[in-house]
């Protein structure tokens, strides 16, 4: 199934991600993990992908566990700028094979040791959203970034690019991690502005530990509001109350998503399904489950 006629209905949604394992030995907990989550029955399931090889020879083959075991429909991330473009569609033409139909297309981090951009490699996400639409009747979906992208000196740039790759043919955008809705309030306005019309999905990261909030800040320099940084100052060397305290931040987040008309949302689970099934619990009324 398409996620794009999932993203029709009016009723609350709630998706999750999961990622390969980094080594083969890791498999089966991975694995354990993301059945543990399909059987949540989510409106899809996100599998991340490893630029370059490493985790990214799984991608296709959980997605497709995915799919084919729970009736779960997947989307396989696709991450372009470590791979030759012969390398890249290899994975479409296995995504293809494996029946998968939806598929989020993303540049990726520009490695530190090489140059940038090498040969017979993309440049930006918007070639890749072409070869993808050009080999294929895939969904496809892309990544936007509330706060701006942190390559872009100026919001109004980094909504145009947004607006390149959405005229490429992206069916649905997904948003990096947030923590004041505010910012997504006034992002979806700025981009609605700007001819972005497609649908955009929220994506939330339930923090569970004190540690994330470092990875957070130093990948993306997301804004923390102060009601954030007063609970992981409280609760973060308390693992058990952090875990819980987290679930519930995100929690309302997503229920004053929901309040304000946005019917579907996707939760970074980071393979953790006990995360997952408890806001999945805590929404239960409202998501019908």
């Amino acid at each position: 199934m398409k996620i794009s006629d999932i993203l029709v209905e009016k009723t609350p949604h709630l998706s999750f991600e999961v990622f390969p394992p980094k080594t083969d030995a890791a498999y089966e907990g991975v694995l354990k993990a993301t059945e543990a989550i399909a059987e949540l029955k989510p409106s899809y399931m996100s599998v991340t992908y490893g630029a370059g090889g490493g985790t990214s020879k799984n991608t296709v083959k959980i997605a497709s566990h995915i799919k084919d075991k729970y009736n779960v429909p997947s989307l396989a991330h696709l991450t372009c700028v470590s791979s030759t473009k012969e390398e890249v569609h290899q994975v479409i033409d296995q995504l293809k094979a494996s029946g998968i139909e939806n598929i989020l297309a993303l540049r990726g981090d520009i490695p530190q040791e090489s140059e940038f951009p090498l040969p017979n490699h993309y440049q930006y996400a918007y070639e890749l959203i072409e070869d993808i639409k050009s080999q294929g009747d895939f969904c496809i979906g892309a990544a936007c970034y509330p706060e701006g992208h942190v390559e872009s000196e100026h919001k109004k740039d980094d909504i145009a690019h947004l607006k390149q790759k959405v005229d490429c043919g992206v069916d649905f955008l997904t948003t990096q991690m947030f923590f004041d809705n505010n910012i997504l309030y006034n992002f979806l306005y700025r981009a609605r502005e700007k001819g972005v019309t497609v649908p955009v999905i929220p994506g939330i990261m339930p923090v569970t530990n004190a540690n994330q909030v470092k990875r957070i800040l130093s990948m993306s320099g997301t804004n923390l509001p102060e009601r954030f940084k007063a609970i992981v100052d409280r609760f973060g060397d308390n693992p058990k109350a952090m875990q819980q305290a987290g679930i519930a931040y995100a929690t309302d987040q997503i229920i004053d998503l929901f309040a304000n008309g946005i019917n579907h949302v996707h939760v970074y689970s980071m393979n953790k399904p006990e995360v997952a099934a408890a806001i999945q619990a805590n929404l239960s009324e409202i998501l019908n489950k």
